[in-house]
């Protein structure tokens, strides 16, 4: 990294959660050999065999599957709860002003979409005038996700938003009785934090999203 892009970083570090400033000292070389070198293949295979889905309505409306993207070896597994208008265009996960967010939120701890990181969501289509998944159409589609899961064994899971957060703990309370606790999904340890859209509507809540992301990096790297 040259002086020019060294404080760029800085610069966007500082727009984005104030003057703490992170090193990634934990980040571990060579991690994709870490898991069995089939898992890219897998993942590849899984997509392809469930990428015409039509067990929903939502289906019928969406322009493309968005299956999820990232590095299938991937410690942190990120999960929203659906494909907004961008994605479902684009068929990528997390592709529009609140992507863009998400991506600079990562590089403040040293990975990238593509490096140690897996995204997805909740359900893969998306639902028409961007509501909430309904409980059918969850239903119907987590038997993906827990696929995916099983496929990437990520270190933790984190959960954005008070939608996936909810789906996945099975209990409807407040985002902010979510945070701070450790649960497990699939005997795997499970984190929530805040939508990037929300932070992009409440730019208050980048204090502790923050936080919440500090935790993350300490634990990925630990």
């Amino acid at each position: 990294m040259d002086i020019i892009d060294t404080k760029r970083f800085i610069n966007q570090h500082i727009e984005l959660f104030g003057n703490e400033i992170y090193s990634n000292i934990h980040k571990k070389e060579g991690h994709a050999l870490t898991k069995p070198e089939s898992t890219s293949e897998s993942i590849l295979s899984f997509q392809s065999s469930i990428e015409n889905c039509r067990k929903c309505n939502l289906g019928t409306t969406r322009n493309k599957f968005v299956f999820g993207a990232g590095d299938p070896s991937a410690d942190l597994l990120l999960v929203g709860e659906a494909p907004g208008q961008e994605e479902d265009l684009q068929g990528e996960p997390f592709v529009g002003r609140a992507g863009k967010l998400l991506d600079k939120i990562l590089r403040a701890i040293g990975y990238t979409r593509d490096t140690n990181v897996f995204i997805t969501n909740i359900v893969k289509c998306r639902p028409p005038d961007n509501r909430d998944p309904l409980p059918s159409e969850v239903e119907e589609c987590s038997p993906y996700l827990n696929k995916q899961i099983e496929l990437i064994k990520p270190k933790l899971i984190v959960a954005l938003g008070k939608v996936a957060g909810k789906t996945l703990l099975k209990k409807d309370i407040l985002l902010k009785e979510m945070r701070n606790e450790t649960y497990y999904f699939k005997s795997i340890p499970l984190r929530v934090t805040y939508h990037p859209a929300a932070l992009l509507r409440n730019p208050s809540l980048k204090k502790e999203a923050w936080k919440d992301f500090q935790y993350i990096r300490d634990f990925i790297g630990s």
